[in-house]
């Protein structure tokens, strides 16, 4: 089964940067960038980006050289990006809202790292790193007597612009690499799809390091339009949501679970910002549709849902949904839709051959988003990235490990991950499928489930819920739970919580949740 994207000509060199140089040209005076305050203009920051480029020219740091980026948001982080963009170069997001311990980890996971951008700040959680670290603000008296014009570097559609970490089924960070013409690929669907120009100004919401920020920090300026910065290391929702209501902020960026929380802070206040943005693209983890319904419907909300599905190898976004024609009744799971221009969906069985229509099947990328792989890594972590023969042409994929199915309608399903699944009572399960059902129940706001591993090694689900209000009881909650689900898939214990814990990245931390469950056994002597 195939779902094919829509085939949209690129130009002959697909280069992210020159899309803004050629903003920066066309209207100079328009606002770039605001943050904390201050603001740059196109050609103020493309002027500072030059001067940066020519910098890491002159360092030797051009075409094909990594530069690791450790910068709280703000206009130096747009130039250090920019700038090493414009050098051939691709960056490196070094999140500084990461412990230490995690960052110390993923500095020794990038191979040939030239050096890393930081700021007084910052410096410190990167200075053990074998590569040379600079300030830019110390720097600005030398990068002001630089030439203020772009270097002349060729770039083409197949040099990495940039590489983020990703975990897989081993636990160990991966850097992932994605080159120009997928990126490109993606702004320019989302610009001509959805009429994005340049009033549709963006508030960036979501943490430096996770793969849905690298487009949400670029796709304004690949517009034309402004770029708004919270002045914040992790996520705020209040400020957040007061820049929302301050600024004509249009779009929004953000993972599935931080939407929740601005629809909550929505709620509770009584405002109607969120209902005015042009659109939110969210996605990222499995969608609980209950947590937007009602707002979604209230009158007069003009916001567009468009609920998207991808992976941070095939350069983050592969499909995008419209969430308002969904029907709870008709759907048991919200569809992620069709591919975006230029990107096909394949859905195959074990063999990589590919599955009848309406059967499930491992989701799996082909087309201009296929990123370059993983830095550094061999075996079977690559392997992930493979060639297969369509209609007798060879035809390189990504392996998702999700598996899915296309509907009727001809949108794809996500149903999970192929290795989420565990045996409980000698069934697999899959997790997921138990937090939708706990969704769906009457006093029910939002719920997660984990497995453990207490002493006995047999592997036990524990659902944390939110609940609606002060009358959830546990025994009607386990008993709505046994009208659509086996036995099996009942949770062993249910623990209330006020709020799901979120990671930087904005999704379920699933890890803080575990630690709860690990607390607990020690407190009864056992463990986890």
């Amino acid at each position: 089964m195939i779902l094919q994207g829509k085939r949209v000509a690129l130009p002959s060199a697909p280069v992210v940067h020159q899309q803004f140089e050629a903003h920066a040209e066309a209207t100079p005076d328009a606002v770039a960038v605001v943050w904390a305050g201050r603001q740059v203009t196109y050609a103020e920051l493309d002027v500072k980006a030059n001067q940066f480029a020519h910098f890491l020219a002159a360092r030797g740091h051009g075409r094909g050289a990594k530069v690791g980026v450790c910068l709280d948001y703000s206009i130096d982080m747009l130039v250090a990006i920019l700038g090493t963009l414009k050098a051939g170069a691709a960056y490196v997001p070094f999140d500084p809202a990461y412990p230490a311990a995690r960052l110390q980890l993923l500095l020794n996971q990038v191979p040939g790292l030239a050096l890393i951008v930081a700021s007084p700040a910052t410096a410190g959680m990167v200075e053990s790193a074998a590569a040379e670290v600079i300030d830019l603000e110390e720097l600005s008296d030398h990068l002001a007597h630089l030439p203020a014009t772009a270097p002349d570097v060729p770039v083409t559609g197949d040099d990495v612009c940039y590489a983020v970490f990703t975990s897989g089924s081993t636990g160990t960070p991966k850097l992932t690499a994605v080159r120009h013409e997928g990126w490109f690929n993606l702004m320019n669907w989302l610009k001509l799809e959805y009429g994005l120009h340049r009033g549709s100004h963006n508030l960036v919401v979501s943490a430096f390091g996770f793969d849905l920020s690298q487009r949400a920090l670029m796709t304004p300026l690949f517009c034309g339009a402004t770029q708004y910065l919270l002045a914040s290391r992790n996520f705020d929702a209040m400020m957040a949501y007061r820049m929302l209501t301050q600024h004509e902020i249009r779009v929004v960026h953000c993972a599935s679970s931080t939407l929740y929380v601005l629809v909550d802070w929505e709620r509770a206040r009584g405002g109607d910002a969120l209902t005015k943005l042009d659109y939110v693209l969210f996605g990222g983890e499995a969608l609980k549709v209950e947590r937007l319904t009602d707002w979604a419907r209230r009158a007069g909300n003009t916001c567009t849902l468009l609920h998207q599905y991808g992976v941070a190898e095939c350069t983050d976004v592969a499909t995008s949904y419209d969430l308002a024609e969904y029907r709870p009744g008709e759907q048991d799971i919200a569809p992620v839709g069709r591919p975006a221009y230029n990107i096909d969906i394949h859905l195959l069985d074990e063999q990589l051959r590919g599955v009848g229509a309406g059967e499930y099947g491992e989701i799996c990328i082909s087309g201009a988003g296929v990123g370059a792989g993983y830095l550094g890594a061999a075996g079977p972590e690559n392997a992930k990235f493979t060639t297969i023969v369509v209609d007798g042409a060879p035809v390189r994929l990504y392996r998702t490990g999700d598996r899915g199915h296309v509907n009727e309608a001809g949108e794809l399903v996500v149903a999970g991950r192929m290795d989420a699944q565990v045996k409980v009572r000698g069934m697999r399960i899959d997790p997921t499928d138990i937090e939708r059902a706990l969704g769906r129940l009457a006093g029910v706001r939002e719920a997660a489930v984990v497995v453990t591993y207490p002493d006995s090694g047999e592997a036990e689900l524990i659902a944390f819920i939110v609940p609606a209000g002060d009358d959830l009881d546990e025994n009607d909650v386990r008993t709505g739970l046994l009208r659509t689900l086996p036995r099996n898939m009942v949770p062993a214990r249910f623990k209330r919580i006020p709020r799901i814990p979120l990671s930087p990245h904005g999704k379920v931390d699933r890890a803080a949740l575990l630690d709860t469950c690990r607390d607990q056994y020690a407190a009864s002597g056992t463990t986890a």
